[in-house]
């Protein structure tokens, strides 16, 4: 499957770097050899035979193109379902294995750009150092001493990928970097190329699709190996990277830390999976306390195992390296407690008290573990002060480099994953609080839904017993629309734990426009709550509250969803400032563009200014989890980039920048808003539209897909939006290639203001307006309008198809001309060449959906059929396909 093109493919494919074309050409050529194998030279032929006429059907001459493009379509329909499935696989797997080699790219590429003379831009040193350069050398400490960045992993359904497919595609991303080895024998190449192709006919042949649908507890052990394999290791590693640059030492060099480290542990992972029940009935208390025991379990296997690895390097004798009297007193502690113990570790360990003490934790920690009263810890702090005291003792001696290299590293660890991993929150809508009190006030039994909100509440003080406040206090409250929805948790509380305490923090969430209007009323209300008085004394005047992307943009279009949540963190911030609060703003954002998606760090740098303030918490979802957090040196960098963005945005600089810009195109922004929401609004509002969008898209296919515990919509029809989630409604119109909640109005809302100068200045000057319209660009270039219009016309709504095609029309044209881009991407090389060289593979796999989903829709084959359980796979197979194509979902 190698690749020819026209045009402007043609230039991207000559802009690909050489070692990562000859990356595609191996494993495309790999992947035509499985399938001549496996279904002889027919399949192939077919194959390749779409692949060019997609290919064609890009071509500048459009005469060529489209009557390239009728004859995919028809060839499409001539294959049998069988072979229309085969050839959809063998797309799909395509698309993994171009991914797998653009990951290792990326990969090559930072250890390439990574060089001792300089801090790499995007790093947290490098930011440390132009906020000195900025701001001067105290703000510089300040905003470090005060970093936060909290990643909350959530388990929306949206990695279309079974588990054993991506951890095949892992093996094959580790075959090319083993081939990458320049020390590799011929016999050895050889070997890899073998196992190679090994590898891609597992892949070929593992059943694409799930059987059965996934449970909570499936994909908090799914999450989990996010953290085995990578954050565990390289959180740490952030840190010390930012260490050495901020200390002067060589990175490159190795000459390691010698002094006490100035970078705090400012990485915080909390979760949802197991405690999000917002309409996912299967999550209940039960589900939520085995969730954070199943957390627990790994943070601590992981510490016992660091812990140990780092004893065991402690191999420092007392003479050269005396312990201090704060160890020698744990060293008599210990023997006295655990006589048996202490004496294997001191036979194994003769006059090494620092190597006794660590091992001696490491032990501690196993035996927290497996839940030993008599040994284990009562807390994360206890092992860290133990921790710590070994440090100090180190320090003393003038052993440094063991005092700040490998311990710290553990040190670093328990700060930031403690003995519960991640934050564990809940959420609840606030609908079912109101109904659980009316039961409550009106006596009698209690509903099994009443009693589930109680029982959660008494997990989580269970949860607080064992772990700490910290391992499960927030109270995540959905549509919360006054005050009075914040207290009702309280006053559930209450009910539920009968005088016994707990921790509470109630998290209003705020996702509608009219919801982002009213957040700072809401909160004046809530600042009147005896119970929110009480938490902002216990917490130095702290208070968190979170924004919803995905709902808002559902609810009034891209652009007026993201202007309505601009806004209302200036105003928040502003309200915060006058209260005296540190106010933590909770960012909601899914992995699509159409739900706040797109790169976390230039997101972070358009925030209204002040919104930051050296804190930035946003929700990781679906298969953004892994395509940030699945490799080490991509987690590192992503990680790297989020933090330094929050450290530049909340300089002076920056923000006054952005508030400049917020008061001079303020005009501006009210023409856009208006105009983008009365154009969305226009046509989400039109008659039958719900039921239009549930036939032109694979939406009932895209909810039937087993790739998440929890409902793709909140009834059982679409007769209202209202009905159906943020989610599928995303991916079901990536999939139809129309890509609408990323970009429509925003042509709208140009048009309007109508001014190019104007609008170029603002592109130029405004975060907050360049990146909406660098996220529309990449939207736009995502899309493909001859391939919705075939999704389009299955509506039999023309009027809906021509509005639609019109304003994507208007848009495209807009958005080049704001930009001065003579095609979509054009300024952004990697990115603008990877869709390029894509799309024609996507259109294969879109044929090939158009053709099953006009089968279903037009009722062609009969109810309960072979034929129709054979189209209802061929689209679901080509939904995983157009997903690892496209690289986004919902």
């Amino acid at each position: 499957m190698a690749a020819t093109a026209t045009g402007s493919r043609e230039a991207a494919r000559f802009e690909m770097p050489e070692r990562l074309r000859a990356d595609v050409r191996q494993l495309g050529d790999a992947l035509g050899q499985v399938l001549r194998e496996y279904g002889g030279d027919g399949l192939l032929a077919d194959v390749e035979q779409l692949r060019e006429l997609t290919i064609a059907s890009h071509h500048e001459d459009q005469t060529v193109a489209d009557d390239a493009a009728s004859q995919a379509e028809q060839l499409v329909a001539s294959w049998t379902l069988e072979r229309a499935d085969e050839v959809a696989r063998a797309f799909t797997v395509y698309f993994h294995l171009v991914n797998a080699a653009e990951e290792y790219h990326r990969v090559r590429s930072l250890r390439a750009g990574d060089r001792a003379d300089h801090p790499l831009a995007g790093t947290v040193a490098k930011a440390v150092e132009d906020v000195a350069r900025l701001a001067g050398q105290d703000k510089a400490k300040h905003l470090l001493d005060g970093l936060e960045f909290r990643p909350v992993l959530t388990a929306h359904p949206t990695e279309a990928r079974r588990r054993a497919v991506v951890t095949a595609i892992r093996r094959i991303a580790g075959l090319l970097e083993r081939r990458d080895d320049p020390r590799l024998g011929a016999s050895e190449d050889a070997e890899t190329h073998r196992m190679l192709l090994e590898q891609i006919d597992v892949l070929w042949r593992t059943e694409p699709l799930r059987v059965d649908r996934p449970g909570p507890l499936d994909e908090v052990r799914t999450a989990m190996s996010a953290f085995d394999d990578v954050l565990f290791h390289v959180v740490p590693q952030v840190y010390r990277r930012a260490e050495m640059a901020l200390s002067g030492g060589d990175a490159a060099a190795g000459t390691g830390p010698v002094a006490a480290p100035q970078v705090p542990a400012f990485v915080r992972l909390g979760s949802w999976i197991g405690g999000d029940r917002d309409g996912n009935p299967n999550v209940t208390s039960v589900i939520t306390r085995q969730a954070m025991a199943i957390q627990s379990d790994h943070v601590l296997e992981a510490l016992e195992s660091a812990c140990a690895a780092v004893g065991r390097g402690l191999t420092l004798d007392a003479a050269s390296t005396p312990a201090s009297a704060e160890v020698r007193r744990m060293l008599t502690d210990a023997e006295a407690a655990q006589p048996e113990l202490y004496s294997e570790l001191a036979s194994r360990s003769p006059n090494e008290p620092h190597r006794i003490a660590v091992l001696y934790a490491a032990a501690r920690v196993g035996a927290t573990r497996r839940r030993d009263a008599d040994v284990s810890y009562s807390s994360a702090a206890e092992l860290l002060a133990d921790l710590r005291a070994v440090q100090g003792s180190l320090a003393e001696a003038g052993a440094s480099r063991q005092a700040y290299g490998e311990l710290q590293g553990l040190i670093w660890q328990v700060e930031s994953f403690g003995f519960h991993l991640a934050e564990l929150e809940v959420r609840q809508h606030s609908a079912v609080h109101r109904a659980a009190l009316e039961e409550i006030a009106a006596g009698g039994e209690l509903s099994e839904r009443t009693e589930e909100v109680l029982a959660t509440i008494r997990v989580m003080a269970q949860i607080q017993a064992r772990f700490g406040p910290d391992a499960c206090r927030r109270y995540v409250v959905s549509f919360t629309q006054s005050a009075d929805d914040l207290a009702a948790v309280h006053e559930l509380a209450r009910h539920a734990l009968d005088g016994r305490p707990l921790e509470l923090d109630v998290v209003p969430l705020f996702e509608t426009g009219a919801d982002l209007a009213a957040c700072v009323d809401i909160l004046e209300g809530a600042l009147r709550l005896p119970e929110t008085q009480a938490r902002l004394d216990a917490t130095g005047r702290r208070m968190e509250i979170m924004l919803g992307y995905s709902d808002s943009a559902k609810d009034v279009g891209p652009v007026s969803a993201t202007l309505a949540l601009y806004d209302a963190q200036d105003r928040l911030t502003a309200w915060a400032r006058s209260h005296e609060l540190t106010l933590t703003m909770f960012h909601g954002r899914g992995g699509a563009l159409g739900r706040g998606g797109g790169p976390a760090n230039r997101a972070v740098l358009a925030q209204a200014p002040g919104s930051v303030d050296g804190r930035f918490k946003l929700t990781e979802q679906g298969e953004v989890i892994f395509a940030r957090y699945g490799d080490p040196a991509i987690a590192r960098r992503h990680i790297e980039q989020v933090a330094s963005a929050v450290l530049l945005a909340s300089t002076p600089a920056v923000e006054e920048r952005a508030r400049a810009a917020a008061v001079e195109f303020a005009s501006l922004e009210s023409v856009l808003d208006t105009a983008a929401r009365e154009a969305y609004h226009a046509l989400v509002r039109a008659e039958g539209f719900p039921e239009w969008f549930a036939r032109v898209t694979p939406l009932e296919e895209v909810g039937s897909l087993p790739i998440g515990s929890r409902p793709a919509r909140r009834g059982l029809t679409v007769s209202s939006l209202d009905d159906l989630r943020a989610i599928p409604w995303v991916f079901s119109w990536s999939q139809t290639r129309v890509t609408l909640p990323g970009w429509y109005g925003l042509g709208s809302g140009l048009a309007a203001v109508g001014d190019l100068d104007l609008l170029r200045r603002a592109y130029a000057e405004w975060p907050l307006f360049t990146v909406m319209m660098e996220n529309a660009e990449m939207s736009l270039a995502k899309s493909d309008r001859r391939i919705a219009a075939r999704y389009l016309a299955l509506g039999d709504r023309p009027d809906l198809t021509e509005r639609i095609l019109d304003e994507h029309a208007l848009t495209t044209r807009w958005v080049l001309d704001v930009t001065g881009h003579s095609r979509l991407l054009e300024d952004r090389h990697v990115l603008g060449r990877a869709v390029a060289l894509r799309n024609p593979y996507v259109d294969a796999l879109s044929y090939l959906q158009v053709r099953a989903l006009r089968a279903l829709r037009r009722d062609e084959v009969e109810s309960g059929s072979k034929a129709e359980a054979a189209n209802r796979r061929l689209l679901q197979i080509s939904v995983n396909g157009v997903a690892a194509g496209l690289q986004n979902t919902g």
